[in-house]
């Protein structure tokens, strides 16, 4: 333990025995290798000029769970995770829990479902854009909120660390200003925050009351992604075929399941978030200083440039 690690930095939440099951079988997780793991990691965060992170054992966990504890793949998606918030600042500048944000959330349009696919299974996530006001907040406000909830899930939620996320896009009641937010730019770099700066994996998703507007914009987002994510797009004319992938129990009542209701799922995330406050208020101090970094700066040109592909970072 590092001098400067307190005892709760150091305290990882046991998983429950059908997800610590599921993390050995399908990640490699070595419970006992664990803190030499998180040891490793900060050793290597201590010799980066460039990059503040957090170390505590928990965070640092999730990434090991996401990257199948390849210590490589998991510096660099640690780097990329914080490198992102210099090169998205539309989605992380001024990152704070206010009214603002507290508001989007509360529009409903964000939902975490209380209960996961089965015990060890993947969290179900749905997003309904109709619901917040397309002239009052931009989809960047909006999904800035989304990678809040995200950071939440990275410390709390061991289902969507273990076995990933299903995400629903409920596409009912969204409009033409909806649909004109959607810029392929941002599109692009949300497929990029994803795929190489989160440590969660997404295992489907499911587009759902879709008007055929909405298909267009959808095409040009499958177009940007790698074949594996590609293959994980489903869009259902009828809910009886994302009955399939997401038994209609799993869904909240206002779907016809029985997971909680749509106001149960936002008073929780709402108080949860308003807990997090002093967390985000903490979080301006982490991140990476490209001028420090040796090798190919990491920014909004290297990771989305023309030619759009992930450099590689020099690693030690």
């Amino acid at each position: 333990m590092s001098s400067n690690q307190s005892i709760d930095d150091n305290v990882i939440r046991p998983l429950s025995a059908e997800l610590a099951l599921k993390a050995q079988q399908e990640l490699g997780e070595v419970p006992d290798r664990i803190p030499e793991d998180i040891e490793a990691l900060r050793t290597w965060i201590a010799k980066q000029p460039h990059l503040k992170a957090r170390e505590d054992a928990q965070f640092l966990v999730a990434f090991l769970r996401g990257c199948k504890y390849s210590l490589e793949k998991t510096k660099l998606k640690l780097d990329n995770f914080y490198a992102m918030r210099g090169a998205v600042p539309e989605l992380y500048k001024n990152r704070f829990v206010g009214e603002k944000q507290l508001n989007i959330l509360k529009t409903g349009c964000l939902l975490r479902l209380s209960q996961p696919l089965q015990p060890d299974g993947p969290r179900i996530h749905i997003s309904r854009y109709a619901q917040y006001d397309s002239n009052k907040y931009s989809i960047a406000e909006v999904m800035q909120v989304n990678t809040m909830l995200g950071e939440i899930q990275i410390r709390e939620d061991d289902n969507a660390m273990v076995s990933g996320f299903v995400e629903i896009i409920d596409m009912k009641g969204v409009t033409a200003g909806h649909m004109f937010q959607f810029d392929v730019v941002l599109i692009k770099k949300l497929a990029v925050l994803g795929d190489k700066a989160l440590p969660y994996r997404p295992k489907g998703f499911h587009f759902i009351n879709a008007p055929s507007t909405a298909e267009k914009a959808m095409s040009i987002a499958k177009s940007l992604m790698s074949d594996k994510i590609r293959k994980r797009f489903h869009i259902h004319s009828k809910l009886e075929t994302l009955y399939q992938h997401v038994p209609k129990e799993c869904l909240p009542v206002e779907y016809g399941g029985t997971n909680g209701s749509i106001q149960n799922v936002v008073d929780t995330w709402t108080q949860k978030l308003t807990d997090y406050t002093e967390f985000f208020e903490q979080d301006v101090v982490y991140g990476t200083n490209e001028k420090l970094r040796r090798g190919q700066p990491i920014n909004s040109e290297t990771l989305f440039g023309i030619e759009g592909s992930f450099r590689k970072l020099d690693i030690d």
